[in-house]
């Protein structure tokens, strides 16, 4: 495509490639019809980032300033890490329900990804209004339906969590079976996450000096996010500090893990086969995760589900609840109760102890004649 500039009168030119050749006359009419409208065409080879960032408070007219902060953190730090790079014309329904989902996938919270899907349906409302768009990618549906479904889900605990430890071991050979060279690190930050109850982003912000070897403990301090300009590690989803235990199943590995990264207390602990930040997209790509667990019967096991893994095996464990939302960093008791999913063999055992509580065992003295009727009965 060449047009002349009206104000400079040099020609300018705009090139695309397209798979066939009426995706590239599409493109074509597209340009004209803007120029025709007095837009310039350079504009739809403008980057959403761009766009949106010159176009956002026309986009976000007439919202309270309550509803404009969560719109524009949803921009900042996830519409612009995940489709920002992407020209506005290739922004396309597919790529929008496929980063929905990837959120969904990374244990973002409904309405986080509620505002951040406004946002982004707002901006490209204002490039459909520009002409730069004929209609709106933006607004897909069904992805509500996931949390139904994982809400649904939590009543049956085993749905959310690999059943034990030698399922766990099952899924992280795979996964390094699946993996670019067969690269040991993934299974390791698989099990390393399931074993300590913690996001992969978190796993990923472990450093040498955050491991108490005396104690095996593991002072869990950051995390690694997505941020305008690239990853970064940022504080807990909690803002604070928590101690997670390391149980012994993992500890030969941290152990191995740390000797051979003596005397860097910064280096990190996990990484990528070339020494890069692990996300869960990272790891979902690099070990062909959904096709690993179809294979191995978990369809619907997500990378955020090791964590859940973990925190429903302490549960059934008998980790008290206060402790467990400690080493969880929950905010509140109520979301720690989730993951209190007795088993059968636990409800049973439940009910001998309380049958013996109320039966007298044969070498107990029977109740003293003072004592009233009702707690007799009893």
């Amino acid at each position: 495509m060449r047009w002349a500039n009206p104000h400079t009168k040099r020609r300018t030119s705009l090139s695309q490639s397209h798979q066939t050749e009426e995706a590239a006359q599409e493109w074509l009419d597209a340009l004209h019809t803007s120029a025709a409208r007095g837009i310039d065409p350079t504009a739809a080879t403008q980057t959403l980032a761009e766009y949106g960032n010159t176009h956002m408070t026309l986009a976000l007219r007439g919202l309270e300033p309550k509803t404009t902060d969560p719109y524009l953190a949803g921009w900042r730090l996830r519409v612009v890490p995940a489709l920002g790079h992407l020209p506005v014309t290739m922004v396309t329904n597919g790529a929008v329900d496929r980063t929905t989902y990837a959120w969904i996938a990374d244990g973002e919270g409904r309405s986080t990804v509620k505002n951040t899907l406004a946002v982004l349906v707002r901006v490209m409302e204002q490039a459909v209004r520009d002409g730069l768009i004929t209609a709106n990618p933006a607004r897909i549906r069904g992805w509500q339906r996931q949390y139904q479904l994982a809400e649904d889900e939590l009543d049956d605990p085993r749905a959310l969590a690999l059943r034990n430890w030698a399922a766990l071991q099952e899924l992280a050979a795979a996964l390094v079976a699946r993996s670019h060279e067969q690269y040991t690190g993934w299974g390791d930050v698989v099990t390393f996450s399931a074993c300590t109850a913690a996001r992969i982003g978190e796993v990923s912000g472990v450093r040498v000096k955050d491991i108490d070897t005396r104690n095996w403990i593991w002072i869990l301090r950051r995390q690694t996010t997505p941020s305008p300009g690239g990853l970064a590690d940022k504080n807990t989803k909690g803002k604070t500090a928590r101690r997670v235990p390391l149980i012994e199943e993992i500890r030969p590995m941290v152990a191995q893990r740390l000797l051979t990264l003596r005397d860097k207390p910064d280096a990190r602990l996990f990484t990528g086969p070339r020494g890069g930040r692990i996300t869960t997209a990272v790891l979902r790509d690099a070990t062909h995760w959904d096709e690993v667990v179809n294979s191995l019967g978990y369809e619907h096991l997500r990378r955020h589900d090791l964590r859940h893994t973990g925190l429903t095996w302490m549960a059934d464990a008998g980790v008290p609840l206060h402790v467990l939302r400690l080493i969880a960093g929950h905010g509140s008791l109520h979301t720690t109760q989730r993951y209190l999913h007795p088993d059968l063999q636990a409800v049973m055992n439940a009910g001998r102890t309380f049958s013996n509580h109320l039966t007298p065992s044969p070498g107990l003295p029977p109740p003293s004649p003072g004592m009233s009727a009702t707690r007799r009965r009893l």
